[in-house]
């Protein structure tokens, strides 16, 4: 049997806000689609020379309101980074919360503004533990 990755599918319930995020993330929009009858978005973002792996936001124009407050369901993607504490600082003075920080130099986990957990992992072996990341908690549920 032949089988072939496609896509993840996230709904997002502001799309402007989280394809801010994942540009913060290093992903970059590859195809957008406009659907006027349906009304409806859809917007894949990759990391360059990835763009057989990307993430589909799904916004409906009119709303969601199926869409779940927490989105648990889902579980989450991954993204491996070149430098986790970097991607972290990055995200953090962007005002994005850092729910798992990378105290392992490893990896780290963080929240759509659609509440989708993100998890980070450093790219090769893990670097050595550092502060402020080390001693940080974690706040909420990733």
């Amino acid at each position: 049997m032949k089988i072939r990755y496609l896509h993840t599918m996230i709904r997002v319930k502001d799309l402007e806000k989280t394809m801010a995020f994942f540009e913060l993330l290093g992903l970059k929009q590859i195809r957008r689609n406009d659907y006027e009858n349906g009304r409806f978005t859809l917007v894949f973002m990759a990391p360059e020379g990835q763009e057989e792996c990307p993430v589909e936001l799904t916004w409906n124009w009119d709303g969601d309101e199926g869409l779940p407050s927490d989105s648990r369901h889902f579980g989450h993607l991954a993204y491996a980074v070149e430098n986790i504490y970097d991607t972290c600082q990055r995200l953090m003075d962007s005002g994005v919360t850092i729910n798992r920080p990378p105290r392992d130099g490893h990896m780290a986990f963080v929240r759509t503004p659609d509440n989708i957990s993100i998890e980070l992992l450093q790219m090769g072996d893990s670097l050595p533990p550092a502060e402020p990341w080390a001693s940080m908690e974690n706040k909420g549920h990733w």
